[in-house]
């Protein structure tokens, strides 16, 4: 039975994928298996496909479609998960000092231990990054957005109940543990919601979509350092009776994190496929059906069953491993994905070696370094609060409202280049700002938060979800986030080994000399992305030129 012509099948209007990003109840007929989804090809698959015509009409109703509602409740659903994720990555910065002073009367846990709590969650986040990146581009992004919050909330609640288990397994290994499968969930957060953002966005929207859901992530930071400042006053008296009384503190804090992720798990399994990858799927569906066609197996298989039950598997109908590597042997792909990497794990190194160590810096510069516990613990909450309300959030808040204006490339140069300048001005004037002025220091430590986050923390997230072909999409992200990760755990490990050199936090001015080397890295990487600033994601990616050779090679292939 030879399959009906993808040109006759049903238009955009009658699925209504385009005008939201949501659904009631699932049905077989809205859906379309893809290859990589359902393990095999069923020819009558085809016949809820879309073709050439009917991709392009889909695609242009989405550049046509006017910002509203639909599209702000898709930020907010999305950007649920990134102020989840920053939550509960930065709460530990505050949860940690107060775990320290329960089990060790320190102000800080030992060196093993500050660096295993912190850096368990990068891992995690890491690996959580590639396997979900994979599996966004397999599975589809809809059958996996979901399941990633899940493992947040339960590492998350996890976390907070950390205990002893049998005797050498104590609290803190616990909590190791657990913050590494947070750090999982997380990780698949950052593809996921990368894509889904930015295939279900109009072109003139796409930049502020992506980075209003990233933005989200300062309000979490923010939230942290409030809820903790929050924790330290409501547990005044009883930290000032028993210093063990913060064991509840820093339990909740961590507890908390949990709340937004179970609000909104239902909105985001309930999304719909993103209009972007069921096309692409249809499209490699088409491919598979001429070749089978070709190859004259469909009539072949008469012989032996029903032809149109007959199915083909997964590896022999699609080899995605293969087309990946054949399409990252070109060097203009590669450099893309390379620059993408490279810049996100410059980045990381300063923005989670500086962010995850505020209390140190702020304690080393003289801000926080009460002998009371309690006046410790308030003065490091207050100091976050201010640094993220002067620089951090209005920072990610910039780039939504001038990366389509200003483009994505100009910020990211921008961002990269003042980092530069303020790194070198904080490590070898370190000393002398100080004996200035604390609040100097402070006033420029904030700066660097503020280019940070209007800059290269936002666009290394933007890029790699548009210079990317839709079928590799999520997969380059999940790279491209991981090595952002991996200098998070070099940054940690490395701000936590050489801190102490010379004395008590005496290497920290030299730590952020480094810091201003890498950004130079990240400057020099930016200048081999494109600027995707007006450019559909086709364009971008070249996706409308391959098409029409996909096209013309199917109008003159031979039917069976």
């Amino acid at each position: 039975m030879e399959p009906r012509p993808l040109s006759t099948l049903g238009s955009p209007s009658e699925n209504h994928y385009v005008s939201s990003g949501f659904k009631e109840v699932p049905s077989e007929e809205d859906s379309i298996s893809t290859p990589r989804a359902s393990g095999a090809l069923d020819p009558h698959q085809l016949e809820r496909a879309y073709g050439a015509d009917d991709a392009t009409r889909r695609l242009e109703e989405i550049e046509t479609i006017k910002f509203g509602w639909t599209q702000i409740r898709a930020c907010l659903i999305a950007g649920s998960g990134f102020f989840t994720d920053a939550y509960d990555l930065f709460i530990i910065n505050q949860a940690s000092s107060m775990m320290a002073y329960v089990y060790y009367g320190e102000s800080t846990l030992p060196k093993d231990w500050d660096l295993g709590v912190k850096v368990a969650t990068q891992v995690g986040t890491m690996f959580g990054q590639l396997v979900f990146g994979w599996l966004g581009d397999h599975y589809g992004r809809q059958r996996i957005y979901g399941i990633e919050l899940m493992i947040i909330i339960i590492g998350t609640i996890g976390s907070a109940l950390s205990a002893s288990a049998v005797h050498g397994f104590s609290v803190l290994t616990t909590l190791v543990i657990m913050r590494f499968i947070v750090g999982f969930g997380i990780g698949g957060d950052y593809p996921l919601s990368a894509v889904i953002t930015s295939e279900y966005s109009s072109t003139r929207h796409r930049g502020a979509m992506m980075s209003a859901v990233f933005a989200m992530q300062g309000f979490g930071i923010l939230a942290s350092a409030i809820v903790s400042a929050i924790m330290v006053v409501a547990f005044k008296s009883a930290i000032n009776n028993d210093i063990r009384n913060l064991d509840l503190a820093w339990r909740l804090c961590l507890g908390i994190g949990a709340i937004p992720g179970i609000i909104t798990i239902y909105y985001r399994l309930t999304m719909k496929e993103t209009p972007r990858y069921e096309i692409d799927q249809a499209k490699a569906l088409q491919a598979q059906l001429d070749e089978i066609n070709m190859k004259k197996v469909i009539s072949a298989s008469a012989a032996h069953g029903d032809p149109e039950k007959d199915m083909l598997t997964t590896d022999e109908m699609s080899n995605y491993w293969s087309d990946f590597r054949a399409h990252y042997r070109k060097w203009s792909n590669l450099k893309i994905l390379v620059a993408c990497s490279v810049c996100w794990f410059s980045l990381d190194v300063a923005f989670y070696g500086i962010n995850l160590n505020n209390g140190v810096i702020l304690d080393a510069i003289g801000y926080s370094s009460s002998d009371n516990p309690y006046e410790n613990l308030h003065q490091a909450s207050i100091g976050n609060i201010i640094i993220n309300l002067m620089g951090t959030v209005p920072g990610y808040w910039f780039t939504v409202f001038l990366i389509e204006r200003l483009g994505r490339k100009f910020i990211q140069i921008m961002g990269f280049s003042i980092l530069v300048v303020i790194f070198i001005i904080l490590g070898f004037a370190y000393h002398p700002i100080l004996d200035a002025s604390v609040a100097l220091f402070i006033v420029f430590f904030t700066l660097a938060q503020f280019f940070q986050n209007f800059g290269p923390n936002a666009t290394t997230f933007v890029y790699p979800g548009e210079v990317f072909p839709t079928r590799f999409r999520s997969t380059s992200h999940g790279i491209s986030a991981a090595s952002g990760k991996l200098g998070a755990i070099v940054a940690q490990a490395g701000f936590s080994q050489l801190k102490d050199i010379g004395g008590k936090n005496a290497f920290v001015p030299h730590i952020i000399k480094i810091l201003s080397a890498f950004m130079l890295v990240g400057l020099v990487f930016t200048f081999l992305l494109p600027e995707t600033k007006g450019r559909t994601l086709e364009e971008i990616t070249g996706e409308n030129e391959e098409s029409e050779v996909q096209k013309d090679a199917a109008e003159s292939s031979p039917r069976a």
